[in-house]
Order: C-alpha cells, then structure tokens, then sequence
C-alpha cells in the first residue's frame, strides 16, 4: 500500500523551508506526497505564531479533522512550526485535542520513530540527524533555493515569540551551509536567499572553513556573501532579515559584491525613540537613518524594504508621525506593516497594555499603506524605459513573471523555455506592484 502525505505551511519562508525538510524525511519513509488532504493519511499543519490570527486558523481546523477521522480512523495528524515551540506549558495544546503528534521545528528528526509507533506499517527508521537544519530540503524549484543558516534569536524583541517558538540563536555549521550551497551551484541553480532570524550576525562555529584570501575579517556573514560570490552557477544572492545594529563597515561593503540583489529588507518597526525603547529593538531613530543613508552613500540606487508595526502599546499619535517622517526619508520601497497584536508570553504582554484601539491600529495601518502605494509608484516609473535584470519563475498563456534584481515583479511576454533563466526586458510601463517590459 502507498501511503501518502499533505503538508500545510503557514508563515514565513522559514517555515516554507523546514516544510521542504520534513518532506525529505517522509519520502525517505517511502510517503507520497499528495496535494489532497482527504486522501493523505499523515497530515501535517506547519505553524507560525507570529500573530494571534495565525494561531486561530489551527484552532479553527477541529471539526475539519474530526470529520476526516471518522472516514479515516488511522489518519495521524500532527502540528509543528513555531506554535509547539513556544508552547511550553502545553497550554495551546489543549485546544486542538484532534492532534496526535506535537513538536517543534527541531524535534523532526524524531518523525520516523514518532509515526512508526503510531502505525506499524510504516517504515521504521532512526533518526535522520542530531541537527534538522542539516537535512537539505526537498526543494521546489530547480533554480531557486532558501538556505537556512542560523535559527532561534537571542534578542528578545518585547513584542516577539521567536526566541520561545525557536529558542536562543543557534548558528548552522560553515562546513555544512557551504557543502549545500556548493551543491546547489554544481546543480545549476541561479538564486540562493539566506534564511535566519537575524541573519547579518551568523558566527561561524568552524571559521577554519572560510577561504584563506576571503577579503572580510570581521563579520562572518559578509564573509559568507563573499564565499557565495566565488561561485560560477549561481548568479544572484538575497538574504533575509538583517537587524540594522549588525550593519557594520563590512557588512554594508558587502553590499556591493556582483551577485547581490540591488535590495536589502531592513526591519525599523518605528521611528520614535521611546517606542523602539519599550520594543527592546537596541538602536534608536538616528541610527537606523544613518544606516540607511551610509547603504544608499555605498549603492545609491538599492531598493529598500522594512517592517512597520502601528498601535503598539501606548504608541500616541505625534509618535505614529514619528514613524510616518521617518519613512519619507527613508524612501521605502516597500514595507510590511502590521497592526500590533499581543502575543501570550512575550514582554510586552507582560508588561505594557495594548491600549490602542483596533479602530486607531486601522486607520494608522491606512496611512502607511497609502503613503507607501504613493512612494512605490512614483519610484517604479524610474525604471519605465530602462532594462532589468529578471530571473523567470513561471510563464502562463505567452506571460512571464518573475523578480527584478530589485525585487520587484515584472511581466512579460515570453515562453516556457524562459522559466529559470534570466531575461532582460526593457519597461514600457510601471505600476504599483508591477513592471511591464518587452524582451528585445
């Protein structure tokens, strides 16, 4: 008998890429994959737990499985990701009785064992790794690859689940993260994204493996950029999310080597001093404005991104402005912002009250919306006569999309043999979210 397997992910592309892991570890059980629920019959929900929303959605899954199960009575369901992470107590657990297995992102290495004791046709196996991220994904694209090097975070952002759903900042081998990105080269691949939480602080547990002439001294991930760019297949480089108080001399040196990206995500979450105190973010306005104008002093026409919370606790109104003059003179191109929801355990919901209204978090969640639209489209008409760089990543009815080397969509006509190659359209029109070229 074939057994079959679904896996549902939330969340970030972190999740996305331990998903790609915990598939290699159920085909090595001789699983299928199927995009079908109802047929599968391990089902597995990778979780985030970044908002309150994002939690609800498992919540909500209960009559769903319970109704799968009684056509199924063998169906194992189990729920993983940054949920069971943080769920120390087991609190959360008990609202999704229906569940059978229950583990954290790091935990799946035990997976064979857990699903052989559940049903004992399948394959027993030991356990794959002492470390999950040493298991290389199953990946879902044959030229673009997310790599994760670190995991957890040590800073304790007091809005911020991450250290509780991830634990304290653990850094991924150099000797391994270069053996499959070296990998990923000899197999042609052309984009590899760099995964941690705070991804620009990677400490290299074995520095020995770093090249002998690399050109960096200090800061091990620019050294990493450096290691990448020596690659012959891979022709573009993107990583994410840095922690602006980590974006040293070298590190925004690094900036400039030939293979990275002409975007650079750098998270402010507001622009008043007293706010970004009481989110323990560890820099303060100033500083983050200077960075921003040293990487712009560095590769002038970088895109750049952030994210933005409003409605943090006690945050008034001249403080919202405050993030408001701040984006104008950062000239984002693009920022994620969110409503602040309280999240159970953090410090912030320990020490401060969520006191601004859901209909204040609205209206401010708008503003930034607005202006952003504003900014982005006015940016994007720049490039409407200029040729950019743009990798394919489908092609539907003649159309191909894919991101410039600034990270912004682009559209146009083409053909299947394009996908995984980079084209170079010129733009004959700019949208919002979206750029309109012609292949000469």
């Amino acid at each position: 008998m074939q057994y079959k397997y679904h896996i549902t992910t939330y969340g970030c592309q972190m999740n996305k890429n331990d998903s790609e892991r915990i598939e290699v570890v159920l085909n090595k059980m001789g699983l299928q994959s199927t995009g079908d629920v109802e047929s599968a019959d391990v089902v597995i929900l990778n979780t985030c737990s970044v908002r309150d929303s994002a939690e609800a959605r498992i919540f909500g899954q209960g009559a769903n499985f319970a109704k799968l199960k009684q056509k199924k009575p063998n169906l194992i369901v189990a729920v993983t990701g940054c949920m069971p992470g943080r769920d120390k107590t087991k609190e959360l657990k008990k609202r999704i009785p229906w569940v059978d297995l229950y583990f954290a992102n790091e935990e799946m290495i035990h997976l064979p064992k857990w699903l052989a004791e559940l049903n004992p046709d399948f394959r027993v196996m030991e356990d794959l790794e002492t470390d999950y991220l040493n298991i290389h994904p199953n990946y879902h694209s044959k030229f673009q690859a997310f790599v994760s090097i670190q995991t957890g975070c040590n800073h304790f952002c007091t809005y911020c689940v991450v250290p509780f759903a991830r634990g304290t900042e653990g850094n991924r081998s150099l000797k391994s993260i270069l053996a499959e990105i070296d990998d990923l080269d000899n197999k042609g691949y052309k984009e590899i994204t760099l995964l941690g939480q705070i991804v620009n602080h990677y400490i290299a547990p074995d520095p020995e493996f770093f090249s002998k002439d690399n050109i960096y001294k200090k800061n091990d991930f620019a050294k990493l950029l450096w290691e990448i760019n020596k690659m012959k297949s891979i022709e573009r480089v993107h990583w994410t999310a840095p922690h602006p108080i980590y974006m040293d001399e070298e590190m925004i040196d690094a900036l400039t080597l030939p293979k990275q990206v002409n975007f650079i995500h750098l998270p402010v979450q507001s622009g008043n001093d007293e706010i970004l105190n009481k989110m323990n973010r560890r820099h303060d306005r100033q500083f983050y404005l200077d960075i921003i104008k040293k990487i712009r002093a560095k590769r002038p026409d970088m895109a750049i991104g952030t994210d933005i919370i409003v409605g943090f606790c006690g945050e008034t109104e001249e403080q919202f402005q405050d993030t408001v003059s701040l984006f104008k003179i950062c000239d984002f191109d693009i920022s994620y912002h969110a409503k602040y929801s309280t999240r159970s355990g953090t410090v912030a919901d320990k020490m401060f009250k969520d006191d601004v209204s859901k209909t204040e978090k609205k209206r401010r969640w708008q503003i930034l919306q607005d202006l952003m639209e504003e900014i982005t489209y006015a940016k994007n008409q720049k490039y409407v006569g200029q040729k950019v760089s743009v990798l394919v990543e489908r092609c539907n009815d003649s159309w191909c999309e894919g991101n410039s080397n600034e990270m912004k969509l682009t559209r146009f006509k083409g053909n299947e043999s394009m996908i995984g190659t980079i084209q170079t359209p010129e733009i004959y029109k700019a949208g919002t979210w979206l750029l309109w070229g012609r292949v000469v």
